[in-house]
């Protein structure tokens, strides 16, 4: 029988000779499984070694030290333009970063009010005061001036008008990894503070009630406090001013039956609401 080939024939592959098709495959298979190997190499040393580039890779517990400092920063660019108060902190939890992952965003500001109606200089001058770096600036809308800045690390700072003669400036993670949580800064030597805002609950026949105290960070050194109450009721017709005569020493900002507001080396915030009165006693940061 003769050995040479017909034309139009294939020799038959041999059983331990894998197919074209099958060597393709696993070559394909194998460079896929280095190729992610190598990806998630380059991802862990990514995460250990090189800066964050988006907010959601700084988790809450690293953002808020920023957030406390920006409170600070806000504090001093007041100046003597108004009498300030750390507003109450909003931790909201539930927001999504991705379709799988929770997280939670955390809210901190200051609230002003001031002499006169001019929100919007208060705004401008406060942005002229904040670090260069910043890129503070106020802008004009429809629904009045707002300024707007970024205190870095993805940390988003804005400020508006609440009311005539009032505003608030919050900084804002967005939504971030938990982590560890948010700590508050310690609110250590608020006793002068916590004492008068409880003396003025007693002024409005109440018994001294819970006190919340609210800290920060200020950029020249020291820390800002306020301290925060809330009558039980019953204070309806009983003055504002009258429960902090021998507490400021000078003229209010304004004084009027529903929003006291004066500052001496503190600042006082007294508002009505309904038939409770809501107090902010405030050592802020020099500017």
């Amino acid at each position: 029988m003769s050995g040479a080939v017909q034309a139009g024939y294939a020799p038959p592959t041999r059983p331990d000779q894998p197919a074209p098709g099958r060597r393709r495959l696993r070559r394909l298979v194998a460079a896929t499984v280095a190729w992610g190997v190598l990806l998630a190499g380059l991802t862990w040393w990514s995460v250990r070694h090189d800066p964050p580039t988006v907010r959601e890779q700084r988790s809450l517990d690293q953002a808020g030290p920023v957030v406390d400092r920006a409170v600070g920063e806000l504090l001093a660019a007041v100046g003597r333009d108004g009498v300030p108060a750390i507003a109450p902190d909003q931790l909201d939890r539930g927001c999504r970063i991705t379709p799988l992952e929770d997280g939670a965003e955390l809210t901190r500001g200051v609230e002003v009010v001031v002499a006169g109606d001019d929100v919007g200089g208060l705004l401008q001058r406060m942005a002229d005061r904040l670090p260069s770096q910043w890129r503070a600036g106020v802008r004009t809308s429809a629904g009045g001036p707002i300024l707007r800045a970024d205190a870095g690390e993805f940390v988003a700072v804005e400020g508006r008008s609440t009311g005539p003669g009032r505003a608030l400036v919050t900084a804002t993670t967005g939504c971030r990894p938990i982590g560890t949580g948010y700590r508050a800064p310690g609110p250590t030597g608020a006793e002068r503070e916590s004492a008068e805002a409880s003396r003025a609950l007693a002024a409005w026949g109440d018994a001294a009630g819970p006190v919340e105290v609210l800290a920060a960070p200020c950029p020249s050194g020291g820390t800002a406090r306020t301290a925060r109450a809330e009558s039980a009721g019953g204070a309806s017709d009983t003055p504002l001013a009258g429960a902090f005569r021998d507490t400021v020493g000078a003229p209010a900002v304004r004084d009027t039956a529903d929003l006291y507001a004066a500052r001496s080396d503190v600042a006082v915030l007294a508002d009505r609401v309904d038939d409770r009165v809501r107090v902010a006693v405030t050592t802020g940061c020099p500017a």
